[in-house]
Order: structure tokens, then sequence, then C-alpha cells
């Protein structure tokens, strides 16, 4: 009798201590799993990264120098899906491409552009064009344009020099000029100048004065 009530609490115990584990791990378990890890696995090709910084690096204009039309092609695949760029081109998703730079935001006729890319001023310049590359929504809020944007500025910089050899052709804006920076030893203080302004003066008045 004694044996059958020593397995008994035996196995009782077991239990007591297996429920108090499930029930500590489902709360761990609960907790995590709908907080959003701080590196996602994985990351989907034209997918902003929420909270993502901007790109930093050479200015646009810097890099507009040196862009390969024939890199801005392949970019250009990752809009293909909506957009043709050939001259006489049809309207898909999104309006035809050709000619672009330079023309006035909504300029294909036909097309049913969004309030909110219409109503903003201007044309297509380099600025514009590199803001719009960038993030669509926020450079045109309420656009029904629903590509994330390119979050490299090389990847941008070769896109907008291959839309402008379709049917454009705008002089590139020229490059931000460097500020230099003196090198240390190289200038003379003006306080320094003055001192030897001063000592030099007399020598020469007294080579250049007549002999008495």
């Amino acid at each position: 009798m004694s044996n059958n009530n020593t397995i008994a609490g035996w196995v009782l115990a077991g239990g007591i201590a297996a429920l108090g584990f499930s029930i500590l791990s489902s709360k761990y378990f609960h907790a995590d799993q709908h907080e959003r890890p701080e590196v996602m696995g994985y990351v989907i090709e034209g997918v902003e990264a929420s909270g993502g910084a901007a790109d930093s690096g050479p200015a646009i204009e810097t890099l507009l120098q040196t862009a390969d039309a024939a890199a801005g092609e392949k970019v250009f695949g990752k809009c293909a899906a909506c957009h043709t760029i050939n001259q006489g081109g049809a309207n898909g998703i999104g309006p035809n491409l050709w000619a672009t730079m330079g023309k006035p935001h909504g300029h294909v006729a036909g097309f049913a552009y969004s309030d909110a890319l219409k109503s903003i001023p201007g044309n297509w310049d380099w600025t514009s064009m590199d803001a719009w590359l960038t993030s669509p929504r926020k450079y045109a809020p309420g656009t029904k344009m629903t590509f994330a944007g390119l979050g490299k500025a090389e990847d941008r910089a070769n896109l907008m020099v291959y839309l402008n050899s379709q049917g454009s052709n705008l002089p590139l804006p020229a490059a931000p000029v460097a500020e230099e920076v003196p090198v240390e030893g190289s200038e003379v203080p003006a306080a320094a100048e003055d001192d030897v302004a001063e000592d030099v003066a007399p020598t020469v008045a007294a080579e250049i004065a007549p002999a008495e």
C-alpha cells in the first residue's frame, strides 16, 4: 500500500511540474510571437524598410556625371511591368515614359493621373525626378503609384540618365563644387602678415633712400 502511495505521489509531483513548465513556456512564447524583430529575416525587392535612414553619400548631381544609361536600362526593368518607354508606346498601368524628362507632371494626354501628382507644379527636372524615384508616396502623397522607391542613389542616377536618353536629352546639372580645406601651415595668419609687412617696410625704405 505504501509503495502505491509513493508512486502516486511521484506521479502527482511530476504532473504539477510539467503543468507549471507548460504555463511558463506558453507565456514566454505568446509574449514574443507578436513583437516585430529588430532586423527582418529577408528583404523584399522594391519595398521600403520601415524607419530606414536616407541613403547617404555623394550628391545626386555628382553621381549623374558618371551615371551609366546601360545600367539604368537594367534598373528600368523594375518599372517595365507598369510602363513602356518607346516612342509612341501605349500606356499601361502607368503612362508611357518617352521624353518624360523636362515635361510637366501629368503630361501624357489621355492618362488618368492622380490629382496628387497633377497638382504638383513644375516639370520633371533632375531634382524632382530624384525625389520621385526615392519615394513616390512622399513626393506626391495620395499618388496611385504603388512602387516603394529606389533606395540606392546610384540606381536613381543611372535610371535618370537612361530616361533622359529616351527622347529628352536635358543637359546634366552641374556637380556641386567641393569646398577646399586649407592645408595646415599653408596660410599665414593675417596678424602675422601685418607683422612681416611692418618689419620689411623700414628696411626697404632705407635701401631706396638717397645718400646724404
